[in-house]
């Protein structure tokens, strides 16, 4: 994927904590085409995902996003992502810890770039939130697709613990917020 691919085409690239969590949620918004769990952000080239979890390599897990522009915004991409997780909260989730669990907006163009300052600025102002929010805003550099276990995770392994404990609250959460906006036949 070229990092310099348009908003027109679709691409969005988040970390926002564990990728499981994250991608269970895009998944089920109305207007995403794909959700790819990976790696960005680092400087080792193909990381794994041992190597990304050692903190050294530099890269967040992320989640990139293929949409549809016509069905659904980037807008409603980042209320999305700032709605489904703690932004205030520096290279930590819950009990997930480490600059590879940082709260980051990859963004694709000038144009995602001013609508993710926009909104960080706004969330921020708004008291929406206890504590400061200090969600990264970089430029989108080499997406690193994790392994192949890692992809469409809660689908595959809905009954783990981990997935009881951390995604399913979270899926109820997203579904409940934002109702209006889950695909045909999500649960609502």
């Amino acid at each position: 994927m070229d990092v310099n691919d348009s908003d027109e085409k679709g691409v969005a690239t988040f970390g926002a904590g564990c990728f499981w969590c994250v991608e269970a949620v895009f998944l089920e918004l109305d207007g995403v085409e794909s959700v790819e769990s990976g790696y960005m952000g680092g400087s080792l080239k193909n990381p794994t995902y041992e190597q990304v979890c050692s903190g050294r390599t530099g890269h967040a897990e992320v989640i990139q996003i293929h949409f549809d522009p016509a069905r659904v915004r980037f807008g409603k991409l980042l209320e999305v992502f700032w709605g489904t997780h703690d932004p205030t909260t520096l290279n930590r989730q819950g009990f997930d810890s480490g600059s590879q669990y940082r709260s980051v907006v990859f963004y694709h163009n000038e144009e995602q770039k001013e609508l993710a300052e926009s909104l960080r600025k706004k969330f921020d102002e708004s008291g929406a939130f206890s504590s400061p929010v200090v969600t990264e805003i970089s430029r989108a550099t080499t997406f690193w697709p994790a392994e192949d276990y890692h992809q469409n995770y809660f689908a595959n392994n809905g009954g783990q613990p981990y997935c009881r404990a951390n995604i399913i609250p979270k899926l109820e959460k997203f579904r409940k917020v934002f109702a209006d906006d889950l695909k045909s036949g999500a649960t609502k």
